[in-house]
């Protein structure tokens, strides 16, 4: 590993979306960013549990996590929240509703 700090540990320390961007050095739209920045952090996340970052340089780690977030970030561009549904919460809104449960009367209330 060369002299530059880990670029996975530098994430995991990043608190806003906009130092993302700025560590990973991709640019980026503020209005895409102000709408979406929940998912498209969401979706890196879940682009970034596929990887196995062991034995991986540290440069070579942070191109693919480049890769990622600008993959994340296209996603967003070119369509809504609403059409990916990483969140569960929107997975479920076009969900078909769940059978009513039947009524469940106890025998002993019977006469």
């Amino acid at each position: 590993m060369t002299g530059t700090p880990d670029v996975l540990e530098q994430l995991n320390k990043t608190s806003t979306a906009e130092d993302f961007f700025k560590l990973l050095g991709v640019d980026y739209d503020p209005k895409v960013l102000n709408v979406c920045r929940l998912h498209i952090l969401r979706r890196m996340g879940q682009y970034l549990v596929s990887e196995d970052f062991a034995g991986v340089s540290n440069e070579d780690a942070a191109a693919r996590c480049k890769s990622f977030l600008e993959q994340a970030y296209q996603d967003f561009v070119t369509s809504t929240p609403l059409d990916q549904r990483v969140f569960k919460v929107l997975k479920e809104a076009v969900a078909p509703p769940k059978p009513a449960p039947k009524p469940f009367v106890a025998l002993t209330t019977l006469k």
